[in-house]
């Protein structure tokens, strides 16, 4: 299912909650985002929206970043197998070829998944946009050996760039 289109003067005009809502999938389960974002309208571009809600999140502070990154899912994780995943997370992933997954692919996933887990204590993320499944495994392997704080900043780039992927999917002309 296509999701909803938008165009940048719709955002722009819309009541508060309407902007919330069409945009509360940008960042995963943190409807607080564009709901901050609002009171900046009108937005001149989708790279401005973009470049705003990403302030908002730099902004908020360790503790709502952590709330943020923790909102993601585990790339073919427990939600994965689940189908609990979001629509916006489940289209990435299985673009990306998470559910062509080998066993030992699947296997090699969910020792990353905990064991990264268990080292930064939030969920490894990575906008999966352009990889195939190996890509997503190299990069995961590699990141694994980053400390706290390089896992933080990369997470949150890796958000900024799955939220472009998003608002480019949601706004047309």
């Amino acid at each position: 299912m296509k999701a909803m289109r938008y165009t940048l003067d719709q955002l722009n005009t819309m009541a508060v909650d309407g902007f919330v809502t069409a945009l509360a999938g940008i960042f995963e389960h943190s409807p607080w985002v564009p709901e901050t974002a609002a009171g900046q309208r009108p937005f001149a571009s989708i790279d401005a929206l973009h470049k705003t809600m990403s302030q908002v999140v730099e902004e908020a502070g360790e503790a709502r970043q952590l709330a943020l990154i923790n909102a993601h899912p585990e790339l073919a994780g427990k939600a994965a197998v689940r189908g609990e995943l979001t629509a916006e997370s489940t289209r990435e992933q299985s673009g990306a070829g998470l559910g062509q997954c080998t066993q030992e692919e699947f296997d090699k996933l969910q020792r990353l998944n905990a064991e990264y887990r268990e080292k930064f204590g939030f969920p490894f993320i990575l906008a999966v946009r352009g990889y195939d499944r190996h890509g997503i495994i190299a990069n995961f392997e590699s990141r694994v050996n980053h400390t706290r704080d390089e896992e933080m900043r990369a997470s949150l780039d890796q958000i900024y760039r799955i939220a472009r992927f998003r608002l480019d999917e949601l706004i047309g002309a």
